[in-house]
């Protein structure tokens, strides 16, 4: 059984949670002692109570109180954050903990990681093509839609095939604030 279809840990998990502010926002990160799993955007606070009862249900317990591995995790992850906001990383370096996706959707999410780098953007069907399965565009567009980490697995980098922007959960003016970010888009001119 390859890593892209193992199923998720189960029993409780340690994990923690932080908020991070950046330019587009608040985002609400989660980390296990495996890695970052989980980034919320516009993480308020009706949207950080719904975050933290799902990840509490999905993960079997309550976050951790400081100090725990997971939140060394969290730092590195703010850190990171931070910095690729700031245009200073490019490319991100933290321990992914992928347990909250499986099968056909980790499998595309984790070749958008692989092959679509900083600055470059794919279409639904050019990832549907690089998993095997020409045919797959729209479960790409649904695996990009249920992405548990955002941003650091960059779905704001996929597109339609003609060139239109697609879709983004958080909205399009947070995709293309990121697209702008890495300099495929322009900057809005107000």
């Amino acid at each position: 059984m390859t890593d892209s279809e193992r199923p998720p840990p189960s029993g409780p998990r340690a994990w923690a949670w932080t908020i991070v502010g950046t330019p587009i926002g608040p985002l609400g990160l989660a980390a296990t002692r495996e890695g970052l799993v989980n980034v919320v955007f516009h993480a308020d606070a009706p949207t950080t109570e719904r975050s933290l009862a799902a990840l509490a249900q999905r993960l079997g317990s309550a976050p951790a109180a400081p100090p725990s591995p997971c939140h060394d995790v969290l730092a590195e992850a703010s850190d990171q954050l931070h910095a690729y906001f700031a245009g200073r990383l490019r490319a991100f370096s933290l321990p992914l903990d992928w347990s909250l996706t499986t099968g056909f959707n980790r499998r595309a999410l984790r070749a958008l990681l692989a092959h679509v780098p900083h600055g470059t953007l794919a279409s639904y069907q050019d990832l549907a093509t690089r998993l095997g399965d020409p045919s797959a565009a729209r479960a790409v567009g649904l695996a990009m839609g249920s992405n548990p980490l955002p941003v650091v697995v960059p779905c704001h980098r996929v597109i339609e095939s003609n060139g239109g922007l697609g879709g983004f959960g958080p909205g399009l003016e947070t995709k293309r604030a990121l697209l702008s970010l890495e300099g495929i888009l322009p900057e809005p001119l107000f």
